[in-house]
């Protein structure tokens, strides 16, 4: 029997591996073949000679198998670098400084060759700088500042900002029921005070505002706020005070809603809380000294969310011809432009650009703050420094110094646009008012400098003022005592009469007859003329508050010196009641619904209902 034998052949790998790649190779051209792709037809060179990273190929009925050239990521936006805030001093020579010191107007950092200047009307000169990086620069605007309605000023429920918003013209949020006409102390809270400047400091001070904010549910959970706060539509009392603390407290019982803030140095202005609703507080110190220890002056930002410092911007500021670096005018916030501006006693106006990032749904926040400065010096007056809280229209700024240079700034060119000699130190707010037959801004000056020269009573000027082109429509003059250090005329910000009293602005002039009495005036906005006046046995410098109830009626409030806190008929000027609040009350109320905060020299925060 024959048998066949297969010889057995050994199996090669690389034979193997060969013979599939040769079967891979041929299948893929035969398939680009069929749809007229093979790598190296021509229309395919033609499209790979210059590669465009963003080229975008035609449409065709088989697009979706275009091999598209990679996209490169795109590199973020870098954020900005902030402007390093300057190392602190701890030498008491360098820090001991008074207000009374003089301004200074030589030394390396004057830039005499680098001066602007804009001629006044009356003939005289102001020369003027803007600083970038402490060096004086040519200005072009990172971006354009226009300041919208006052009521769209906050998106916030409340009081966010000294007198609500950037015309500076109300204190009060809300609606309200007033039967009664009457006020009742509902809660207290206790403070404290500190000894600066050879003299003591109780409570709360000029211009002391508190602030009334009813945080959004997602903001109000992700703050460091008390647990039993987190389910509470919360309004929050946020009050800075001459005791060194900033108090947070529930407007409703007056019980803290989380821990304080210690600064350990006086606050005498109102702070500013972010008009977007971001967790964001702004407050500037207005002294310096607590007993023996002395430090920086610094305009502060806080973090909400955690209480924690993001920022300063000290007042010993290296451009400044003025040494004294207190900030006790309140700032205001653009929201389109992300911007803070805020006015110093050192005589400089920032204009910071803040990079703020706000992650809602990390709960984190933070900013990059890059520092613009304006500078001026006039050519009649040396005085300097801004304790009155900037006004606000569109891109103007209206603000008024301790020499009584009364100033339109243009935000957008940091260029001058019209100034006034008012004739003396200016600490009461403008306020500006929008009607059909133009923009107008309101000011009163005190009497202090005049004084120190005469030795004599000397006017309180109130003016109204075309706030666009500076001409003066009216001026009203109150002869005033002169009182060292505790100033005579005007130191609070006016109430604008609105809705039924849209007539009428009403005045607080203090000493008009001693060093402790004053009155309360009401003048015809259209014409100037009194159309009533009150006699106040105690003089008042808080601002006066306009209160609307739910028929339509206006309200008014004003503290005094001997500690009354006064609600009265605007239309009239009689009061319809008082409560004491202990003792001299020199900061300006604020008002949610129907509950009245404010503070006084009796070291306590009180919550007072309007029935």
């Amino acid at each position: 029997m024959n048998r066949y034998y297969r010889k057995k052949r050994r199996f090669n790998p690389v034979k193997f591996l060969t013979f599939l790649i040769l079967i891979a190779i041929t299948a893929a051209g035969i398939t680009f073949a069929i749809k007229g792709k093979l790598p190296f037809s021509s229309d395919n060179l033609k499209t790979s000679k210059n590669p465009s990273p963003t080229a975008t190929p035609a449409a065709t009925p088989d697009s979706e198998d275009v091999m598209l050239p990679e996209t490169p990521t795109p590199e973020p936006t870098p954020w900005p670098t902030p402007e390093p805030m300057p190392e602190e001093s701890t030498d008491r020579a360098v820090l001991d400084v008074s207000w009374e010191d003089p301004a200074i107007f030589t030394g390396a950092m004057a830039y005499d060759d680098r001066s602007k200047t804009f001629y006044k009307s009356d003939g005289t000169t102001m020369d003027y700088w803007v600083f970038e990086n402490n060096l004086p620069v040519e200005y072009i605007p990172k971006d354009e500042i226009i300041f919208g309605r006052p009521e769209e000023y906050s998106d916030l429920k409340g009081i966010t900002a000294f007198r609500g918003n950037h015309y500076r013209d109300t204190a009060s949020y809300g609606t309200r029921t007033i039967n009664e006409k009457k006020l009742e102390i509902v809660w207290s809270y206790n403070i404290g005070a500190i000894k600066a400047e050879n003299s003591f400091w109780p409570g709360t001070g000029w211009t002391g505002q508190p602030l009334l904010v009813n945080w959004p549910e997602d903001v109000r959970k992700m703050m460091n706020i008390d647990d039993q706060y987190k389910d509470k539509d919360l309004v929050e009392v946020i009050y800075p005070t001459l005791d060194g603390n900033i108090y947070f407290l529930d407007l409703e019982t007056g019980k803290p809603t989380r821990d304080k803030i210690n600064v350990g140095f006086p606050m005498k202005g109102t702070g500013m809380v972010d008009p977007r609703g971001y967790p964001i507080l702004y407050v500037g110190m207005g002294l310096n000294e607590n007993g023996d220890i002395i430090t920086e002056f610094k305009y502060k930002i806080f973090s909400l969310i955690d209480q924690t410092l993001m920022y300063d911007i000290m007042g010993r500021d290296p451009v400044a011809f003025r040494k004294w670096g207190a900030f006790d005018s309140s700032a205001i916030v653009d929201k389109k432009t992300d911007t803070l501006i805020e006015a110093g006693e050192n005589g400089l106006v920032y204009r910071v650009k803040l990079n703020t990032r706000f992650d809602r749904e990390a709960g984190t926040i933070s900013i990059a703050p890059q520092l613009t400065k304006y500078r001026y010096k006039d050519s009649t007056n040396v005085e300097l420094g801004i304790e009155n809280s900037p006004a606000y229209y569109k891109n103007y700024m209206y603000f008024c110094d301790n020499g009584g240079i009364f100033q339109c700034l243009d935000l957008n060119t940091m260029k001058p646009v019209w100034t006034y000699d008012v004739g003396d130190d200016t600490d009461s707010s403008p306020v500006i008012e929008e009607t059909d037959e133009g923009v107008f801004v309101y000011t009163a000056n005190q009497v202090d400098k005049r004084s120190q020269k005469s030795k004599s009573r000397e006017d309180a000027n109130i003016r109204k003022f075309n706030a666009l082109t500076g001409e003066l429509i009216w001026q009203k003059d109150y002869s005033c005592v002169y009182n060292y250090y505790i100033n005579g005329g005007a130191l609070g910000t006016p109430l604008l009469g609105k809705d039924d009293i849209s007539d009428i602005i009403i005045f607080n002039i203090c000493f008009t007859g001693s060093a402790q009495d004053g009155i309360l005036v009401a003048l015809d906005k259209k014409t100037g003329e009194e159309v009533w006046k009150r006699q106040l046995n105690a003089y008042s410098w808080c601002s006066p508050v306009a209160v609307r109830s739910s028929e339509g009626k206006t309200y008014g409030l004003f503290t005094d010196f001997s500690g009354l806190l006064h609600l009265f008929d605007p239309k009239t000027g009689r009061d319809l009641d008082t409560i004491s609040l202990g003792a001299n009350i020199e900061s300006s109320p604020a008002v949610y619904d129907d509950m009245i905060v404010v503070g006084s020299y009796a070291q306590k925060i009180f919550g007072i209902k309007l029935k």
